[in-house]
């Protein structure tokens, strides 16, 4: 490493208030090791702590659905302006894109979610939504809270920067594709390696969990409309039930998994809507149904949505009716499997057990729940971890998507400071090893 290469290294450790090291050393394992416990310990300060959670209920207050993220994107483009972060808007029609460092390869992408969920808040407490039937039910708001965090830990010590760092502030997780919009746009081209968090209260403060390989399902949504025709219900002859038909394929739908999947291909088909007729006399005309899909595999996702598609038109001819399927690609894109590339992953161990202990990172199994994260890890490396928030001294706190869900606030440093160091180690460990394809500078 070169002179200029080896002060900056130090001067990185200097600023972080970690102890001297030798020119020798700071290219050593050990050197880089005080990076992420240095920047907690920046991210908990009171004045850094305050500042956070400051943020965190000013958007939670404040929740705005998919693509509908105005303010809360304003929120973002303001506190970076502060820092003198630059950045590009609209990306994706709310989205914010930050940069931070020389403007140089490599380049690193940290990603948070912005947007909030149709429901209403059931916590009292002083920072309750404001917006009816609104609410951050799944801790949209401490990751933008994080990634505007790290942001500032990375301004600070932007000089020590071996790259560029790009900040997405994404629009639209909640089943509207937003990732995918953010990657079709371009921005993230040069990008090496991109890496998302995301809070949860199945794990304590203070801990994180992730794994190699499949982390999430894929999953996509259909809805079907079954037609017969309608009469009154003591003349069922005369009639065509559609809501017999229905009932038949939600039946039907169920063996997919039980008779048609490999026992060690794990898949699940729910039917969750089912809407038909408004009389106890009368059978309507047509009856809707609808549900979720969801695989580890492209192939097995694959084969569910043809198979659903038959099963619905089946039985619904079997039924004298007719039925027509809708998988709402358009409104609901499908979400690919998630999958954690095998090198980022034994990056993310290394730099979260220097932050918080090996005894604190947990392997975990795969969920069955869906990110569209997976966009990214689709056209680039990609990593997606969990970082705990439950405080064991208190009471379990409510899951995600709950009215109940609440944000344990002591989280946002430990957010905060992986984000940046994730981004610093990535661009210092890449420096050193020389990769010889990094693309042109933005």
């Amino acid at each position: 490493m070169s002179f200029c290469k080896s002060v900056s290294f130090l001067l990185i450790i200097h600023l972080l208030n970690s102890c001297q090291i030798s020119s020798s050393s700071s290219l050593t394992s050990n050197g880089f090791s005080q990076i992420p416990p240095k920047f907690l310990a920046l991210a908990k300060r009171n004045d850094f702590f305050e500042w956070m959670v400051g943020i965190r209920r000013r958007i939670h207050e404040n929740p705005e659905l998919g693509y509908e993220e105005v303010e809360t994107s304003k929120l973002v483009r303001t506190e970076l302006e502060k820092m003198g972060v630059s950045y590009k808007y609209p990306v994706a029609v709310t989205g914010v894109v930050g940069y931070v460092g020389t403007g140089q390869p490599p380049f690193v992408a940290l990603r948070a979610d912005m947007d909030a969920l149709p429901m209403q808040e059931m916590v009292e407490w002083e920072h309750k939504s404001k917006i009816p039937g609104k609410m951050h039910a799944c801790g949209h708001d401490a990751h933008t809270t994080m990634l505007l965090g790290a942001a500032k830990l990375l301004k600070e010590h932007q000089d020590e920067l071996q790259g560029t760092v790009i900040l997405v502030f994404q629009p639209s997780e909640e089943g509207g594709g937003g990732a995918k919009k953010i990657v079709e746009a371009g921005v993230l081209e040069d990008v090496s390696a991109i890496f998302g968090l995301h809070v949860t209260n199945q794990l304590g403060l203070g801990l994180v969990s992730s794994r190699e390989g499949p982390l999430l399902a894929g999953s996509g949504f259909f809805e079907a409309k079954i037609s017969g025709k309608g009469g009154h219900a003591a003349l069922p002859q005369h009639a065509i039930d559609p809501i017999l038909a229905a009932s038949n394929i939600v039946v039907s739908l169920q063996q997919l998994v039980s008779r048609e999947a490999d026992p060690l291909d794990s898949q699940v088909v729910t039917v969750a809507k089912f809407e038909g007729g408004g009389a106890f006399n009368v059978i309507p005309d047509s009856v809707t149904i609808g549900g979720t899909f969801r695989a580890f595999s492209s192939q097995s996702f694959t084969q569910l949505k043809k198979r659903i598609e038959q099963v619905i038109t089946g039985q619904a001819s079997v039924h004298m009716c007719n039925a027509t399927v809708d998988f709402l690609q358009e409104q609901e894109p499908f979400n690919p499997p998630s999958v954690n590339d095998k090198g980022l992953h034994m990056f993310f161990k290394n730099v979260s057990g220097d932050m918080l202990g090996t005894k604190n990172y947990l392997e975990m199994q795969p969920l069955m729940g869906s990110e569209d994260f997976s966009f990214y890890q689709e056209s680039m490396p990609g990593h997606f971890s969990f970082v705990g928030m439950q405080n064991e001294a208190h009471s379990p706190m409510e899951s995600p998507h709950s009215p109940y869900f609440e944000v344990n606030e002591e989280v946002l440093p430990y957010g905060a400071s992986l984000h940046a160091s994730l981004a610093t180690r990535y661009l210092l460990d890449s420096k050193t090893s020389s990769p010889s394809n990094y693309k042109d500078e933005l």
